[in-house]
């Protein structure tokens, strides 16, 4: 492995474009972002909608939003007010928040694909007053128990819906001005909720100042080259705001899909001669194509890929595959610089970005020793503010003024940053820590298993052991042979603890729009997680 000390690193390109925005002020706020990119780039397209053959320029974008923001205002709408979006991948997503941005208000942004129960819980415990809904999702608001949340006068519907007297786009055609509003770059813009492992959601302060950083830091960290940026992430998700911003902060163009699609992603990158994207583990499983390098295509970013994955990702489709680390909370955090080709496949996330510090915590919360893991801290300007109306999780987040990411990392002498595995999303076997990045990164690597989710499974012996959820390509068959040269791979690169006891194997994952595995899926889908699957131990089918 190539060791770059920070004196070296103080060199590259990457490192000197951090500090220098350090020194940078930012802009006043997300408006006052957009309104420096329109009179740099003007008509130049800024939003490109493939899938519905819409394009939008800097220019469009800026009278849209105007428009859109007096429409808001015309109904209520302004400085904190709370408002719930509820839209599919549309122009109308990113003009709503960027109207809400203008006014001061706060978006609240909802899952499309959210139940009458889970859109109840969202608005009620966002305080939200209005919401921004797509007509398609009119049902599930009035299938809410115990009626509508919201009088029918505070909701707008994108494409009209009979019986709700606002409809958005009407609305917007009238032309109405919004008043002129000082909002603050410590302002709240966002209040984004987060899946919770003990919980219900909590919903993430996130402010002007927030945006404005991880939109910068977004942009430095690839040295502000990337002129066409895929999106293929649902807005409801950090990801499509935060890559908009990116966009906005290099007066670049955004491509952006409907909706994720595996099997048309690398034709994307190619038609499109994209520049970046979130490149998701499961695309490079297509076959190799003689068109499949790309000289238009600068970074790839590929978190928690396993390690010999990079190396290939470079060869076989250009531009360089970088690991990283945010998180909601956080933004971006860590970064592995364009310059640190040495690193590319040794498992580092990197080193921090402009604005932020990280540390590796014992549990006490003390700084731990080099080469000690421990969990992941970071501290800086513009992380979230805090869980809404959560004062107690907001507190137990911290240690002093470091946030606790509950990840496992650690951090090598001259100041790489490793990155394990959640710390919830631990096997605790007896008493060793079994991360499931780490298992699910091997069982990728045997012949035949195309993904893997590694999940524990209660034990009266030993607490937990460990179960291995497997999906096949389509070459291999499930039978004893395969599971024979699966726990084959796994003993000559796992310590025995950490092989997995039992293996399912499914024909595909639940996931989210982004395509994760969703886990909380898979340990909520029978009542013993045993059934179903191969016991290595007892040799045996249960």
């Amino acid at each position: 492995m190539a060791i770059y000390p920070a004196t070296e690193r103080s060199t590259w390109a990457s490192e000197r474009l951090m500090r220098e925005i350090e020194r940078t002020p930012l802009a006043a706020n997300v408006g006052a972002l957009l309104d420096d990119a329109v009179v740099r780039c003007g008509d130049r397209p800024f939003l490109v909608f493939f899938d519905d053959d819409d394009t939008l320029s800097y220019a469009d974008v800026a009278l849209l939003v105007r428009d859109a923001a007096g429409a808001l205002a015309a109904i209520g709408v302004g400085a904190g007010t709370r408002v719930g979006v509820m839209l599919p991948t549309s122009r109308t997503w990113p003009i709503t928040w960027l109207a809400l941005a203008r006014l001061g208000a706060v978006t609240v942004p909802i899952n499309f694909n959210y139940t009458p129960r889970e859109l109840a819980y969202m608005l009620d415990d966002s305080d939200a007053s209005h919401l921004v809904i797509h007509r398609d999702c009119v049902a599930v608001l009035e299938s809410v128990e115990g009626g509508a949340p919201l009088p029918r006068g505070n909701v707008v519907v994108a494409g009209g819906a009979p019986g709700y007297p606002h409809h958005l786009e009407r609305m917007m055609d009238a032309g109405r001005r919004a008043p002129a509003v000082e909002v603050d770059r410590d302002a709240l813009m966002n209040i984004q909720y987060t899946s919770g492992t003990t919980g219900p959601p909590k919903g993430a302060m996130l402010t002007h100042r927030y945006w404005l950083t991880f939109g910068r830091n977004g942009a430095a960290q690839f040295q502000d080259r990337l002129e066409r940026i895929l999106i293929s992430q649902p807005y409801y998700y950090v990801d499509g705001q935060w890559l908009t911003l990116v966009t906005l902060c290099q007066g670049a163009t955004a491509y952006i899909a409907r909706r994720m699609r595996a099997s048309r992603f690398l034709d994307w990158l190619r038609t499109y001669r994209i520049s970046y994207c979130n490149f998701p583990e499961v695309v490079a499983r297509q076959p190799e194509s003689p068109d499949d390098r790309m000289n238009h295509l600068v970074a790839l970013s590929c978190y928690s890929h396993r390690r010999e994955s990079y190396a290939m990702y470079e060869r076989r489709f250009g531009g360089r595959a970088r690991q990283g680390f945010s998180m909601t909370e956080l933004g971006c955090a860590i970064y592995v610089p364009m310059e640190a080709d040495g690193m590319t496949g040794t498992g580092t996330v990197g080193v921090p970005v402009a604005f932020r510090e990280a540390m590796i915590a014992d549990a006490a919360g003390a700084r731990a020793a080099p080469g000690e893991y421990g969990e992941l801290c970071v501290r800086g300007a513009g992380i979230f503010e805090g869980y809404w109306r959560r004062p107690e999780a907001t507190a137990a987040a911290f240690h002093g003024d470091w946030f606790r990411t509950g990840d496992v990392a650690r951090e090598d002498e001259t100041g790489w940053l490793f990155y394990l595995g959640r710390m919830k999303d631990m096997v605790r076997r007896s008493s060793e820590n079994v991360s499931a990045v780490e298992v699910e990164g091997v069982l990728r690597g045997a012949d035949g298993v195309l993904e893997a989710a590694v999940v524990p499974v209660p034990d009266e012996l030993r607490g937990e052991e460990v179960k291995a959820y497997l999906k096949l390509d389509a070459s291999a068959a499930p039978d004893d042979a395969l599971l024979s040269r699966v726990f084959e791979h796994c003993a000559k690169n796992l310590a025995r603890f950490k092989i997995p006891r039992y293996v399912e194997f499914v024909e595909e994952f639940p996931r989210t729009p982004s395509l994760k595995i969703r886990k909380a899926a898979l340990l909520s889908a029978k009542e013993d997680l045993r059934a179903g699957s191969f016991d290595r131990e007892e040799g045996r089918w249960r």
